[in-house]
């Protein structure tokens, strides 16, 4: 096993732990779709696990990819995931008749994904430019708009440019 694996598997970990969840709490709450024995397997660095099914699990986990990557080993992965990354509690905090859209986008997205951690949200690029059509604003003046509320990092003007 290498150190990198270990690595992972502790980011891994440590991600799942933050969520008060188990190896089979992640079981019941993917509904199957994430077995315990796998996830375990990959944060233990017995199994190795694909660009594709690590962006899959920070989805299910509600977290940048990058967050599941060891220090020094993030920088592209989120890039080319062209995902942004909406901050849910800043959003709690923006008058509700300007966050009142992107409010009901974020929790249906939730609902879908069944991800109700509350504190962050990735979109998809495709979701920026549904969301601008519903503010009648480019995609590019929206995500301005949403740094200034402080729902999206300045790092986002890159996925959208």
């Amino acid at each position: 096993m290498s150190d990198y694996a270990k690595a992972l598997g502790a980011r891994l970990r440590a991600i799942r732990t933050q969520q008060n969840l188990s190896l089979h709490g992640v079981e019941e709450k993917s509904k199957g779709r994430w077995k315990a024995v796998v996830v375990g397997s990959y944060e233990r660095g017995d199994r190795a696990v694909t660009v594709q099914r690590l962006s899959e699990l920070a989805e299910f986990y509600g977290v940048p990819v990058n967050e599941l990557l060891p220090e020094g080993h993030a920088a592209t992965v989120m890039e080319q995931a062209s995902r942004l990354i909406i901050d849910l509690e800043q959003l709690s905090t923006v008058p509700a008749d300007q966050a009142a859209p992107l409010a009901r986008y974020a929790a249906t997205i939730q609902s879908q994904r069944g991800d109700y951690n509350g504190r962050v949200l990735s979109i998809r690029q495709e979701d920026l430019r549904s969301l601008a059509v519903i503010y009648d604003a480019s995609p590019v003046a929206l995500t301005e708009q949403l740094i200034g509320w402080g729902v999206l990092s300045a790092d986002a003007r890159r996925a959208v440019d």
